[in-house]
């Protein structure tokens, strides 16, 4: 039977409540917010493109008579070439719809999805199509491109056949033009790309391949894949193109980071970092004028985590932690940032973890595990870490209560999670031999069941392993406990050196700190460390030399944090001054580089919403204003005859409450006009009031506000967007279908706008192997978390289980 709230949606869009959504649709209509075009030109970007001339100098001829759509085809090539895809897809976008039949538009658009086989295979049967009128040079790129895609592939010598064909067929393109800059170019990267299965035995055919391009263009952005090609132990051969690859194209925050790789081969920390903040700072200042959300863009989380590593060595931690906590509280989603999948939510986490351990910021990690900043997850793996760090945390400030009733959940979930192991493996092997199987047949299903949990047992035994290390250690067992922190694995090199010292083995710590010193060239806190340990040791001469080995690379360090602050003792007795720093360096060719501040802002922030004011079906007027001082999600849906929308309405519907009592309000925003509005508010009156506004936008001026509109087609989006007590836009989805997951959005409304609430995970219960296990019972299933204020004393309440 119908439920009340599908009823009403269903009346709301005008649909029949007896047919399914899919029979409502007319043959040959394209649904709601997809594109005309077909399915390749629904993802991706869908607002126009703008000239920015901040992408690289590239010339690639194409046949049109539209002058603009020449620019924004070069703008797309140049974009390529920095790797930045989905803006080289808007450019080659806009470049269409300029003049859609320019066919090597179609062709930039396949080149931009090198990573979506799918969509490039799409936009590239569109270049077929028009390819007849294209210059002879033209056609020669497509059908390189569409053998390329049309290859058999089905082993690995028709995957190099398949590299060999389109090689050469960009080297005939060269043959016939070789004045094109940008045949050379792309075969550079593709020789570059492939020079494994190509079985090139060495770099410099290309490099030379890639100097021709320079030496007509010295500012080309082909200076990017030199980086890569040199991005090895003969990282020195690419300084001359770090030093240019961002001043080639400064709007790509890509070409800056690219110089990171090679400062970050050579030790040149300072270099590194100053290259990839500028690729930070150049893509947060895209995103916020763009409204383009982070990890929509690529490399982008791989930047800032790698930013933040640099700052590390640099000694810059304050800097670090801003960055991390920043990139923590980006907005996520399930498609492009997902906990603990490789992007910001998981890199911000393991670099925040690992700054304020490197740094001893205990009382700062003790406060950021109360909040969302590093709140419980449901990944057992990283509920590992949490309570090993968290333990961590509390023996070495000093407060071995808490440390050890984190000890006991490690413990107590090591105890579940062997007992599990166990009977898994009782089950396997009772199984086998019932089956009649051999000896050797029993064994190896009772290796098989040991796999499962093997890894994780592992992990828990490390966590354990470093916390007892702790207990013993403030028992005055310092020998036992190197013991057990050697094992642990990931323990401090800066701490194991100081426990060998108190186990009385002095020769082995200034070892262990002067190899971490070795390889760890130009890196502050291995050298503060080594400072610290040889003037213990009363080394003073060694001391002094390597704390003026210290300053020399100090410009960046922040005093005030432990292991720095230390050396402030020392410092004195040694004649420094107090702030023993040096100057800070200037970067290399710092002469043509620009302010790192006109790029951009260190970190990401949330835009100001557009203002709106629109009618509901009774010609009441209604307004963001309404909302002020709370949150509120705004569905943009596609009006009475978008059938996807009916259902996205019912989902958020149904889920009302739940966001009610979250305080946050729900408002729907319609292409529908007044009077359509009130017809279907008058079809279900009777029925019951639906549970939150709708207001008409006839106009589309407020979907075009809040981008959910595709300039490309002139036609709405689908748009699912969180709004905070601010004004601030905190979160989004824009595209061809509406987004169903109403509970992820408000787990991440949550997440976003309550930063003090956090849900603790109960733990896992011990199994009474007194009495037989129940062959199906679930294994390690822990029950939901239940929602609590950090600021009641969960944590004391959860830590207060068994002592160990």
């Amino acid at each position: 039977m119908m439920n009340f709230t599908t009823l009403l949606c269903m009346l709301l869009t005008g649909a029949d409540p007896a047919l399914p959504a899919d029979a409502l649709l007319p043959a040959n209509v394209t649904p709601p917010g997809h594109s005309m075009h077909g399915e390749s030109f629904d993802e991706g970007p869908r607002r126009a493109a703008s000239l920015l001339g901040t992408t690289g100098r590239v010339t690639f001829p194409v046949t049109t008579s539209v002058v603009q759509t020449q620019q924004f085809f070069n703008q797309g090539v140049g974009q390529l070439h920095g790797f930045w895809y989905f803006e080289a897809e808007r450019s080659f976008r806009q470049a269409a719809k300029l003049d859609p039949d320019c066919a090597m538009t179609y062709f930039g658009m396949a080149l931009a999805n090198v990573n979506n086989d799918t969509r490039a295979k799409g936009f590239l049967a569109e270049a077929v199509k028009r390819k007849s009128k294209s210059s002879e040079r033209e056609q020669k790129y497509i059908d390189a491109l569409d053998a390329w895609y049309k290859a058999d592939v089905g082993d690995e010598k028709k995957k190099k056949e398949r590299i060999r064909n389109y090689v050469n067929a960009l080297e005939e393109i060269l043959y016939r033009f070789p004045d094109d800059l940008e045949a050379k170019a792309m075969l550079g990267m593709g020789l570059w790309q492939h020079r494994g299965e190509l079985e090139m035995p060495g770099y410099f055919a290309i490099d030379a391949l890639l100097n021709d391009v320079l030496a007509v263009d010295p500012f080309h952005p082909v200076h990017h894949y030199r980086v890569h090609l040199w991005d090895n132990d003969k990282a020195k051969l690419a300084v001359h193109s770090a030093e240019r690859c961002g001043l080639s194209a400064p709007g790509i925050a890509h070409m800056w980071h690219m110089s990171g790789h090679i400062y970050s081969d050579l030790h040149q920390y300072f270099d590194a970092a100053w290259h990839q903040e500028a690729a930070a700072r150049t893509d947060h200042a895209y995103m916020i004028r763009e409204g383009v959300f982070p990890d929509r863009i690529h490399n982008f989380a791989h930047n800032n985590e790698w930013l933040v590593r640099n700052l590390q060595f640099l000694g810059r931690v304050h800097d670090a932690v801003t960055l991390a906590r920043n990139i923590i509280d980006l907005p996520r989603h399930p498609k492009y940032n997902s906990f603990p999948g490789g992007k910001s939510a998981h890199y911000g986490r393991l670099r925040l973890l690992q700054v304020y351990s490197q740094f001893e910021l205990w009382e700062s990690l003790i406060a950021d595990a109360q909040t969302q900043v590093l709140a419980p997850t449901t990944d057992e793996n990283e509920q590992i870490k949490y309570f090993r760090h968290l333990g961590r945390a509390y023996f070495r400030s000093n407060d071995p209560v808490k440390g050890r009733a984190q000890l006991a959940i490690l413990e107590r979930r090591l105890a579940r999670l062997k007992q599990d192991s166990d009977i898994a493996v009782d089950e396997a092997v009772a199984k086998a031999r019932f089956e009649g199987n051999d000896a050797k047949a029993v064994e190896e299903k009772r290796a098989q069941a040991i796999q499962p949990t093997a890894e994780r047992i592992r992990t828990l035994e490390r966590g354990v392993d470093e916390l007892q290390g702790y207990v013993l250690l403030s028992e005055g067992k310092p020998a036992e406990a190197l013991e057990r922190l050697v094992k642990a694995n990931e323990v401090d090199e800066a701490l194991l050196a100081d426990v060998e010292f108190q186990a009385g083995k002095q020769d082995v710590a200034l070892k262990r700190l002067k190899d971490w010193v070795g390889r760890s060239k130009n890196q502050a806190r291995p050298l503060a460390a080594l400072v610290q340990l040889l003037w213990r040791q009363g080394n003073k001469d060694e001391a002094k030399r390597s704390f003026e080995t210290l300053r020399e690379i100090s410009g960046s360090i922040d005093l005030d944090v432990p292991p720095f602050a230390r050396l402030q003792p020392i410092a004195m007795e040694l004649g420094f001054k107090a702030d023993w720093r040096l100057p800070k360096p200037v970067a290399r060719n710092a002469a043509e580089l620009p302010d790192l501040a006109t790029l951009g802002p260190l970190t990401w922030k949330p835009v100001d919403a557009p203002s709106w004011s629109l009618p509901d079906g009774a010609g009441q007027l209604h307004s963001a204003a309404e909302f002020q001082g709370r949150p509120v999600v705004a569905i943009f849906y596609l009006g009475s005859g978008c059938l996807h929308c009916a259902e996205q309405l019912k989902a958020f519907a149904s889920k009302q409450k739940q966001y009610a009592d979250a305080g946050i309000s729900l408002v729907a925003i319609s292409t529908d006009s007044v009077e359509n509005l009130k017809k279907s508010q008058e079809r279900y009156n009777t029925e019951g009031v639906f549970p939150f506004q709708l207001v008409s936008d006839t106009t589309l001026e407020t979907f075009k506000r809040f981008h959910a509109y595709d300039d490309f087609e002139s036609t709405p989006l689908h748009a699912t967007v969180l709004i905070d007590a601010q004004g601030k836009i905190r979160w989004h989805d824009l595209g061809p279908e509406p987004f169903m997951d109403v509970d992820f959005v408000l787990a991440e409304a949550r997440r976003l706008i309550e930063p003090a609430k956090v849900e603790f995970p109960r733990e896992p219960e011990l199994l009474d192997l007194s009495h037989p296990a129940d062959a199906l019972a679930p294994r390690n299933v822990f029950p939901v978390p239940t929602q609590t204020p950090a600021k009641e004393p969960v944590r004391n309440e959860v830590a207060a289980g068994p002592k160990p």
